[in-house]
C-alpha cells in the first residue's frame, strides 16, 4: 500500500455515483459472478489491434521504472496491443477508481487494494471479474504461496474476505519497517533496533546528540497507518493483530493497542518525531531522511530504489521489530495491491496475459533490477551482503517463513481507512488521547461487524 501524491483529473460524467453509492452505479447492482458463467478462457491472445487500459499506483521511483519497462516489453511481445497507462498515487487511486469502475468505459486492468474498503466493495458491486479460471490456466496457484493468494480472495457477495473467489494477483511483496542511517547510528554508537524499546532508546540518544530521531510526514494521512501498524505489531504480536483485522477476536481498546498509541504519542512529546507532521508531505519527509536529516524513517519496502539513489546501496539499512517473547519480527505488509480484471473488460484473455506477464518469474527479475521486492523471490536470489537489498530480502524471507506478517490495518472495515488516518493525525497532533484514539477504532469496528451480522 503506497501513498505518493500525483493529481489526475476525475472522470467526467460519473460523479453522481458519489451521492447514490457504488453498488447502485454498477450494472445490475451486486450480482454475484462465478467463473463457470464466464465461458472458456485461453492463453491465445487476439491478433486484432486493441488497447488495454490499466490503472496503477506504481508512482515511486523503482516501481514506476519497472512498470514502464514491463509495459514496453509486453507491447513488444504483442505489437497489436497498446497499453494505455493511468498512474496515480495510492490516495488518488482510492478516490478515482470507484468512479471509474462504475462508468460505462472502465479500465481493463486495475490495481485494487485488498480488504473491505476497496476490493470488497468492488466485488459486492459486481465490478471485478473472478479470476480462478485464469489462475488455473497460468498456474498462479503453484507460483504464489496460498497465504498471498488468500489476501486477494472474497466471497462473491463481497462480505467475507480471504475466502471464495480469487479477484487478482499481486506483483510485489511488501513489508513496512524502520529505515536507518548507518552513519548516524555509528556516530551514536548504537546498532539497528530489534525491538520497540531498542528504537526508543536509540531515538533518545539521537535527540540528545541534536539529531532528529524520526522523520515523519503525514500530510496525505496514509503514512499514519504505517507508523501505528509497525508499533502495534511490535507490541501486540502477530496473532492479536491478525485476529483484530480479520474480525476473529479482540478489541481495538485492548491494552496493547492503547500502549502502542501511547508509545507514539510519547515519542511526539519527547521530540523524537518532527513537529507539524500533518503539514509535511511524505515525499518531503522521505527526502529529508535521504539527505541525512534524521536517524530513522518508517515506511515500506517500495522506497528501496529511492533511498538507494539518495543515499547509496550500503549507507541505509532496513529492519523490522520483534515483540517481547517472540522468536521472529512482526510487521504489516505481505503483498502489493492486486492486479485485477474489471467485469466490463472486452479483452479478458489479453488482460490476463498482461497480468501474468507483469507478475511472473521473469518480471520478478525486472522488479529486482529496478529496486523492487517481487511477491515471489527468484530461486537462488542472493543480493550482496551489507546492502539495503540484502536487508529487505533477509527480513522478507524471515518473516515469510515465520508467518508473522500482519495485514494492513485499513483492511479491517469499509470505513477504517478514514477512521484510522484521521485518528492518527489527532493522536500525533495531541487532539486525542491514546484511549480516545483506540475507542474511535473500536466504534468503527463494532458498527461494521454488527452490520455484517
Amino acid at each position: 500500500m503506497h501513498s505518493k501524491m500525483r493529481k489526475v483529473p476525475l472522470l467526467v460524467g460519473i460523479a453522481a455515483c458519489l451521492t447514490i453509492g457504488l453498488a447502485a452505479c454498477a450494472p445490475g447492482g451486486s450480482t454475484a459472478t462465478s467463473t463457470a458463467s464466464l465461458g472458456s478462457v485461453s492463453k491465445t491472445v487476439t491478433k486484432d489491434k486493441i488497447t488495454l487500459t490499466e490503472w496503477d499506483q506504481n508512482t515511486d521511483g523503482g516501481s514506476d521504472t519497472a512498470q514502464k519497462e514491463l509495459n514496453a516489453a509486453f507491447e513488444k511481445k504483442y505489437p497489436n496491443i497498446t497499453i494505455k497507462r493511468v498512474s496515480q498515487s495510492f490516495s488518488d487511486l482510492k478516490t478515482t477508481l470507484k468512479l471509474a469502475l462504475s462508468g460505462n468505459t472502465p479500465p481493463d486492468v486495475v490495481q485494487a487494494n485488498q480488504g473491505y474498503p476497496d476490493m470488497g466493495a468492488f466485488v459486492k458491486g459486481g465490478l471485478l471479474r473472478p479470476m480462478d479460471d485464469y489462475a488455473k490456466l497460468y498456474d498462479w496457484t503453484s507460483y504464489y504461496p496460498s497465504s498471498l493468494l488468500k489476501l486477494n480472495t472474497f466471497s462473491s457477495d463481497g462480505k467475507t474476505w480471504q475466502t471464495g473467489n480469487l479477484y487478482g494477483v499481486s506483483q510485489t511483496g511488501e513489508l513496512v519497517g524502520v529505515y536507518y542511517n548507518k552513519a548516524i547510528l555509528d556516530q551514536l554508537g548504537v546498532s539497528a533496533p530489534k525491538t520497540i524499546d531498542d528504537l526508543t532508546v536509540d531515538m533518545a540518544k539521537a535527540k540528545a546528540a541534536g539529531i532528529l530521531p524520526l522523520n515523519y510526514g503525514n500530510l496525505e494521512k496514509s503514512p499514519g497507518i504505517h507508523l501505528y501498524g509497525v508499533v502495534q505489531a511490535a507490541v501486540a504480536g502477530a496473532t492479536a493483530v491478525d485476529d483484530l483485522v480479520t474480525a476473529k477476536s479482540g478489541s481495538w481498546t485492548d491494552k496493547d493497542n492503547v500502549t502502542a498509541a501511547a508509545t507514539i504519542q510519547g515519542w511526539v512529546d519527547k521530540g523524537y518525531i518532527n513537529a507539524g507532521s500533518s503539514g509535511i508531505s511524505r515525499d518531503a519527509s522521505l527526502a529529508s531522511f535521504g539527505k541525512g536529516g534524521s536517524a530513522f524513517y518508517v515506511d515500506g519496502t517500495w522506497q528501496q530504489q529511492t533511498l538507494e539513489s539518495d543515499m547509496g546501496k550500503t549507507a541505509v539499512g532496513f529492519t523490522t521489530l520483534t515483540p517481547v517473547g517472540a522468536s521472529a519480527p512482526v510487521t504489516e505488509g505481505g503483498e502489493g495491491l492486486a492486479w485485477a480484471i474489471t467485469s466490463k473488460s472486452k479483452h479478458a484473455d489479453a488482460a490476463a496475459a498482461y497480468i501474468d506477464f507483469i507478475t511472473n518469474a521473469k518480471a520478478a527479475q525486472t522488479l529486482l533490477d529496478t529496486g523492487n521486492l517481487p511477491a515471489v523471490l527468484p530461486t537462488g536470489y542472493s543480493p550482496t551482503s551489507g546492502t539495503l537489498a540484502a536487508d529487505i530480502a533477509d527480513q522478507y524471507t524471515e518473516i515469510s517463513k515465520a508467518s508473522t506478517v500482519v495485514p494492513y490495518l485499513d483492511y479491517t472495515t469499509s470505513t477504517f481507512y478514514d477512521t484510522l488516518t484521521s485518528g492518527m493525525q489527532n493522536l500525533v497532533g495531541g487532539q486525542a488521547t491514546p484511549e480516545q484514539f483506540t475507542q474511535s477504532l473500536q466504534t468503527d469496528y463494532e458498527a461494521f461487524t454488527k452490520d455484517r451480522g
